[in-house]
């Protein structure tokens, strides 16, 4: 025979395991984002350091990402800038590096524009 109660605290562990599955699952994917972010900046920027590219190299990026990731945000020129602010504005903090990959872009972002200090 069929306990309602016993049935209800099933299913509410099932949905408890979907929510908190569901929440890692976003958190890896935030993390693979911004290391994905922080590898373009640092190379926007080595680029730039090595082979002397200014700031036309950006806008040329954003257009051949665009055009072979369509449908993709997050490859304007804008944002490619970003890229290349945010891996230096962290580069050289060993404690903040591994901090940032737990909050969002959109944040970081926020952080990086209205923050003039490390503290």
């Amino acid at each position: 025979m069929l306990d309602i109660q016993q049935y209800g605290n099933f299913i509410k562990e099932i949905k408890e395991l979907i929510y908190r599955r569901q929440y890692e699952a976003m958190k890896a994917v935030n993390k693979e984002l911004i290391q994905l972010y922080w590898e373009i900046g640092e190379e926007i920027n080595n680029q730039q350091k090595e082979k002397g590219w200014g700031k036309s190299i950006v806008e040329v990026l954003s257009k051949e990402l665009q055009k072979e990731f369509p449908g993709v945000q997050g490859f304007s020129a804008r944002n490619l800038w970003n890229m290349r602010n945010f891996y230096l504005a962290y580069s050289k903090n060993e404690k903040l590096q591994p901090l940032v990959a737990e909050i969002s872009w959109t944040k970081n972002i926020v952080i990086m524009e209205r923050c003039k200090d490390d503290l």
